[in-house]
C-alpha cells in the first residue's frame, strides 16, 4: 500500500470533481471510500442532500432515492485532527458514531460545528478524509440545484445530480 495521497475522481452530471484523500490521517475513510469506488458501488447514485451553504451529500441511494445495500460500518475517525472545512470530504453517519459506510458529504462552507469535540456521541464530529483539489465549480454548481422533499426525504435536488463514475488513481 502507498504511502502517497490517492486521488479520487468524481464524474459527475455537474462536472467533475477531484479529491485528495488523507490516507495517512484517516485511513480506514480512504480504504473504505476505495473499496466502494472499485467496486462500482458509486457509479449511478446521486447527491442526495444539498443544503445551501452547508453541504452537499451523496453515495447511497439511486436516482429513484433507493438505498444501495452496504458494507459494514466503519469506525469514525473524527479525532484525526481534520477540519470540516469548505471542500474537504467526510463520512456521513447517523446518530451512532460508528454508523459510517457508503455515504459522504462534500462541505461548503466552513462546519466547525461538524469537527470532534469530545467522546460524547453529540459531540464526536464527522470524519473529514480528504479535500477536493480540483472541480470546486461543479460542487458549487450542485450546490445552487433547487431542491424539494421527495419520498419522505429532505432538501432533495429536484433534478437528480448523478455521479456517473468514481475512479481512484493511487
Amino acid at each position: 500500500m502507498s504511502q502517497s495521497n490517492p486521488i479520487a475522481y468524481l464524474e459527475t452530471s455537474k462536472g467533475p470533481i477531484l479529491i485528495e484523500l488523507d490516507r495517512s490521517k484517516a485511513p480506514l475513510s480512504v480504504e473504505n471510500f476505495i473499496a466502494y469506488a472499485k467496486a462500482g458501488h458509486y457509479d449511478g447514485t446521486i447527491f442526495h442532500r444539498v443544503i445551501k451553504g452547508f453541504m452537499i451529500q451523496g453515495g447511497g441511494m439511486t436516482v429513484d432515492l433507493a438505498q444501495k445495500p452496504t458494507n459494514a460500518p466503519i469506525k469514525n475517525e473524527a479525532t484525526n485532527g481534520l477540519k470540516n472545512k469548505t471542500g474537504t470530504i467526510a463520512m456521513a453517519r447517523t446518530a451512532v458514531i460508528d454508523s459510517a459506510t457508503s455515504q459522504f458529504f462534500i462541505n461548503t462552507a466552513d462546519n466547525k460545528f461538524l469537527d470532534n469535540a469530545g467522546l460524547n456521541p453529540d459531540k464526536f464530529g464527522y470524519a473529514v478524509f480528504g479535500k477536493v483539489v480540483d472541480g470546486m465549480d461543479a460542487v458549487w454548481a450542485i450546490e445552487t440545484v433547487p431542491t424539494g422533499s421527495r419520498a419522505g426525504h429532505q432538501d432533495v435536488p429536484l433534478e437528480a445530480v448523478v455521479i456517473e463514475k468514481v475512479t481512484i488513481e493511487e
